[in-house]
């Protein structure tokens, strides 16, 4: 089936701000509550809010197989449980119904009022249930950076790494959508030089950088899902911080792994663009060196050219750009890792959310987490009100973006924000 929602020279009768991320050409998918307090599934192009619920009580996707009430629900999860045909079906009819050209809607002032708002209208929510979250760790430059800060530098990545896409499996109970604040974690941390624990409030709360796919369900129980098949299974991708409290952390994760450490917060994207979408944006991933086992041996482009962007807005203060990369850099593709989590034959559900591990580049200014760029604490960063970040301040708000560029055409996730605030108290 055509994708011809990504024509290049589509235009639409909706006005597009130049360097929007949001064109004709996107088309993401989110959850949001209108004005009147209506949740609904809806889209996005430039600054409009586009309610896909009315859409389809207007019979503006007929002739396309789909229950009564799937965009008047509050999350996309029976949507993506429907398949790549259907998410492409319905795409490419929203990009012909706002097509320059296209009058129905247009032309229909009736029909925009109750379809189009704003997006200072609306109020963006999680846009999927998450059943289970996994998070992998799949940046060679990360891994190795950790490893040269806490190993031997000169066997900085684990005898494993190299072989299989390490990951664990993380807690979606406190995976929240862009705007959300997070509050700072209390745990067990080893001071420096002492032999016991202490009890309270992280000292080295961190953000990392990272992007996260959701699939939808992709097979039964036992059953492995092939690497050449495994993205039809992935619906699409967001922005992802996954915070983490790296005192915390070092103490606790000998020998299971992550466990307070990350699970207090991780913050979302509200928008999931398509892979579909995506499609003009492939490139080729690392080199694999050695070759990946038969199972997880891929040929052609999996990777995708997304440049990435990190930001800490102090509290009343001005952003401070701290961070650019690209998800190209990742040395395991998403295909790689949804096969190797369900070699063993896991089950992976429709809204399941695989997180990609910190995303770091080649270059000291493109390393994906404060850990990484001020090394440990060692090398704090100046802000531009002179102010210095070894970690992130109670205050600072993290702000990340991503897009892709070619041809003329911008696709972009908008970002996720969130401001970290003291630790939880009883009023």
């Amino acid at each position: 089936m055509p994708l011809t929602a990504n024509d290049p020279s589509r235009k639409s009768w909706l006005e597009v701000p130049a360097n929007s991320d949001f064109p004709i050409q996107n088309i993401p998918f989110g959850v949001f509550i209108t004005k009147d307090d209506v949740v609904t599934i809806g889209t996005r192009i430039g600054d409009y809010a586009i309610d896909l619920g009315a859409l389809q009580q207007l019979n503006y996707f007929e002739g396309i197989e789909l229950t009564d009430d799937m965009f008047m629900q509050d999350t996309l999860n029976d949507f993506i449980s429907d398949g790549k045909k259907t998410w492409r079906l319905v795409r490419n009819r929203i990009a012909d119904i706002f097509d320059a050209d296209n009058p129905k809607l247009r032309d229909n002032a009736k029909h925009r009022e109750i379809v189009i708002f704003n997006m200072d209208e609306v109020e963006m929510q999680l846009p999927v249930l998450i059943g289970d979250y996994t998070d992998f760790y799949s940046s060679k430059e990360h891994a190795t950076n950790v490893g040269k800060m806490f190993r031997d530098p000169e066997n900085a990545l684990l005898p494993n790494w190299l072989h299989l896409p390490v990951g664990y499996h993380g807690r979606s109970s406190t995976i929240v959508p862009s705007g959300i604040p997070v509050q700072r974690p209390k745990g067990q941390t080893l001071p420096n030089g002492e032999t016991q624990p202490v009890f309270g409030p992280s000292r080295l709360v961190d953000f990392e950088l990272e992007m996260a796919f959701i699939t939808t369900d992709a097979n039964i129980m036992g059953e492995p899902i092939p690497v050449e098949e495994a993205e039809e299974h992935i619906f699409g991708l967001v922005l992802f911080n996954d915070w983490s409290a790296r005192d915390i952390q070092k103490w606790e994760y000998v020998p299971l792994g992550p466990f307070l450490a990350k699970n207090f917060a991780s913050s979302m994207s509200p928008w999931i663009v398509t892979l579909d979408a995506l499609e003009p944006f492939r490139t080729k991933g690392p080199e694999q060196n050695p070759q990946p086992m038969e199972y997880l041996k891929q040929d052609g482009e999996h990777a995708f050219d997304i440049n990435l962007q990190v930001a800490i807005q102090p509290e009343g203060g001005e952003e401070n750009i701290i961070c650019n990369s690209n998800f190209k850099y990742m040395y395991w593709s998403m295909a790689q890792q949804l096969a190797h989590h369900t070699v063993n034959g896991c089950r992976v559900n429709s809204g399941d959310l695989m997180g990609s591990g910190t995303i770091s580049g080649p270059t000291p200014d493109s390393f994906g987490s404060m850990l990484e760029l001020t090394w440990g604490g060692k090398n704090p960063i100046k802000l531009s009100d002179g102010t210095e970040r070894k970690f992130i301040n109670d205050g600072d708000c993290v702000i990340m973006r991503g897009h892709c560029e070619k041809d003329g055409v911008r696709i972009g996730f908008g970002d996720v924000s969130s401001r970290l605030l003291p630790p939880f108290s009883k009023k």
